[in-house]
């Protein structure tokens, strides 16, 4: 863990960027963002920026995490399914609020790396399979609540198929140029407000060996 003196501000920084969720904010808190940056990376983890990734992914800015955490609101009872684990960053702040996680991630290594810190931060009810997104996790649906970690010109089926009655999906909508955050629930969809993320790609790749 970080200095107080830099978590504090952290968290305050949080506070100044939107993120007023208490239960966010608390999680937010407790969930080491130098565990899940790359480690060459590390001295930036609690700065409120997006980190680079291999083949071209990234950290996700922790305020935004803790904008979707607010969205969602995983409560403890909760399975959530996510897609797009990326770093496992923001599977270990839900985690924190909810019961068990499914993380889908479609790149091997990452899912690899993920469930390495996964298993070193003991989080015993967090799951990372590798897979296409667009597809969900049918094994283990339905789900309290689905959140989509990139972009989508439409919320696949799949996953809403997967979704419990009464549950919450949680996805950006929209293009390159134009996204807003949307919040399915009960048929409704709710705009949350303008969100920038990368588009959600397809398919599981086959991956070479050689280092990213």
């Amino acid at each position: 863990m970080s200095d107080p003196a830099r978590l504090m501000r952290f968290v305050l920084e949080m506070r100044q960027a939107g993120v007023t969720d208490a239960r966010a904010l608390s999680a937010l808190e407790k969930t080491p963002r130098t565990h899940y940056a790359p480690t060459h990376l590390d001295g930036l983890a609690l700065d409120d920026i997006g980190l680079p990734l291999a083949h071209a992914q990234t950290m996700t800015k922790p305020s935004i995490v803790g904008r979707f955490i607010a969205a969602l609101s995983p409560q403890p009872g909760d399975a959530i399914l996510e897609v797009g684990t990326g770093s496992g960053y923001q599977t270990a702040v839900i985690a924190e609020l909810a019961h068990k996680v499914v993380t889908l991630e479609r790149w091997r290594d990452l899912t690899a790396d993920a469930r390495g810190r996964f298993g070193r931060a003991r989080l015993m009810r967090v799951y990372a399979h590798v897979a296409d997104g667009y597809d969900g996790w049918s094994e283990e649906a339905p789900y309290d609540r689905i959140v989509v970690n990139a972009a989508v010109a439409e919320i696949p089926g799949a996953l809403v198929d997967q979704l419990k009655p009464g549950g919450v999906l949680l996805a950006p909508v929209g293009d390159g140029e134009t996204q807003r955050l949307v919040r399915l629930r009960n048929g409704q969809r709710e705009d949350l407000g303008p969100i920038r993320l990368q588009p959600l790609e397809r398919g599981v790749p086959d991956e070479a060996p050689s280092a990213a």
